[in-house]
């Protein structure tokens, strides 16, 4: 479906994202813009034909005549997780490894929730001061989480994949992966079923489909005698995951595999596409994704995100025990369960109000604006609880009055597999004036996305807010939201401007 990072045509879209960041930051955006969102609809969508099989997207183009905007939804936050340690270790973060999308995807966001499956849809705005520029935020939300971890959801079958080469012997690799075994072993139900398999240079089934119910106290004993051992054969766990995953398969539940690895692959098959294309039918015929949790100061962010987005899952990454017992313990009912599979979104921007537009992140996410309701093309899988968000550069015609944009998402029922959309759009009168007037979490979310487009492209230019001045602002908002992960930015930020040097 997506198009590999490293092409020309992305190399392209990333000069483009660059100067056009520029161009509204120049213009005040950041320092200096929300507003409600328009009119919505939401049911079942029409039927499609299909146009084509999956395959690479073409890359859009996003001014003149095409008024459109489709990507796969998204919910990693790995990229976010690394760059903090990366940070925290007094180094800068490669470019390569820095998406903004998941910078932006890490952060609550206001959103209203459907009471069901499927998505509400939020557009909303701010200007950029007295210039020609806007950004706008798309926000999709998912149904809460359940109260309670024995509300709302059906069985899981997960079967953990872990990493005991030894690369995995370093602090905060291995330890971490263990203890969030013995969470997550804690917290899941008794009609739960966990099977364990461990990998170094070659794969071991530890522990087959096994209920927790009279069973807990086997499972942490299996996971107490993980092991570093040596080389790291990914591929070879990964097909002995999924393996174990058909031997335990149940119908009716959330059949998943969650990969735990720093993703340094050095043995035996080390191309996503090639691992995974040996058990697509686990993943076609029968819906098991895969979910997976990054640790390591050195880690292989671009095969372990490939990997993912073409398991139809998502990633994240954890380097703290904190982190570790939230992922494996508050975000239980996200990493589990499913409210919506191969969604998309799609915005289309009104040619009369909008001379240009540029969607920030999600190069690798992007499709085919005709494959947008062609279902057997792949979009993401998304669960309870979670939030995904798109950040626009506009630049508005002159004088533009009326309707900007309508963002529509697509997606298939979990169970029944049929489609569904649900649209929100955006007007002019609806911008607020700058983004200082927008909400806390708007602001929030564009400190994010241009901290994760200094760390990519060194910078904005000699006119736009240095690194030092976004520090001062997220510690402003973390003071307004008291929300600590709104300081650990401020904190990440202050840093990276320390090691540049961005007075």
């Amino acid at each position: 479906m997506t198009a590999p990072r490293n092409t020309p045509r992305t190399a392209g879209r990333r000069r483009g994202l660059g100067a056009l960041l520029a161009g509204t930051a120049a213009a005040g955006l950041l320092l200096t813009g929300c507003g409600a969102s328009g009119d919505s609809s939401s049911g079942k969508a029409a039927d499609a034909p299909a146009t084509r099989e999956d395959g690479p997207a073409p890359a859009p183009s996003e001014r003149g005549g095409d008024r459109l905007s489709t990507f796969a939804l998204d919910v990693d936050t790995a990229s976010y997780g690394y760059a903090r340690r990366v940070l925290s270790e007094g180094g800068l973060p490669e470019p390569s490894t820095v998406r903004p999308e998941e910078f932006v995807n890490s952060f609550r966001q206001d959103y209203d929730r459907p009471d069901g499956d499927g998505f509400t849809v939020t557009v909303d705005g701010a200007r950029a001061g007295d210039g020609d520029w806007a950004l706008m935020r798309v926000g999709l939300a998912t149904r809460p989480e359940p109260a309670d971890d024995d509300a709302g959801r059906p069985p899981a079958a997960l079967t953990f994949v872990v990493d005991v080469s030894g690369s995995m012997a370093d602090e905060g690799r291995l330890d971490l992966v263990r203890q969030g075994l013995r969470t997550m072993t804690g917290r899941l139900r008794d009609d739960d079923s966990v099977a364990l398999v461990s990998f170094s240079d070659e794969a071991e089934t530890v522990l087959p489909a096994t209920r927790l119910g009279g069973n807990r106290d086997r499972v942490r004993e299996a996971v107490d005698r993980l092991e570093v051992d040596a080389s790291t054969n990914l591929g070879a766990g990964v097909r002995a995951g999924y393996t174990a995953a058909l031997d335990g398969l149940r119908d009716g539940a959330t059949n998943r595999v969650v990969l735990m690895s720093d993703a340094l692959a050095n043995t035996g098959e080390t191309d996503a596409d090639a691992i995974l294309e040996e058990v697509s039918h686990a993943r076609r015929d029968h819906g098991i994704t895969l979910f997976g949790v990054g640790v390591g100061s050195e880690y292989g962010d671009d095969l372990m995100e490939r990997l993912t987005n073409r398991g139809d899952g998502h990633t994240v990454y954890v380097s703290t025990a904190e982190e570790a017992d939230r992922v494996f313990s508050e975000d239980l009912p996200r990493n589990v369960d499913l409210t919506a599979r191969d969604a998309k979104a799609q915005v289309r921007f009104d040619p009369r109000t909008v001379a240009e537009h540029r969607l920030i992140g999600y190069e690798n996410r992007r499709i085919a604006d005709e494959d947008f309701r062609d279902d057997r093309v792949d979009g993401g899988e998304v669960g309870p609880g979670h939030t995904v968000t798109a950040l626009y550069a506009v630049r508005l015609e002159d004088g533009a009055s009326g309707r900007l944009a309508t963002a529509t998402v697509r997606w298939l029922d979990p169970a029944s597999r049929e489609p569904h959309e649900a649209s929100r759009s955006l007007s002019t009168e609806r911008l607020h004036g700058s983004v200082r007037e927008a909400s806390a979490r708007f602001q929030v979310t564009a400190v994010a996305a241009h901290f994760a487009a200094a760390l990519r492209e060194n910078g904005f230019g000699p006119e736009t807010p240095t690194l030092r001045g976004l520090a001062e602002h997220a510690d402003t908002l973390a003071s307004r939201t008291e929300d600590p992960q709104v300081e650990e930015l401020a904190q990440a930020i202050h840093r990276a401007a320390e090691l540049r040097g961005d007075e």
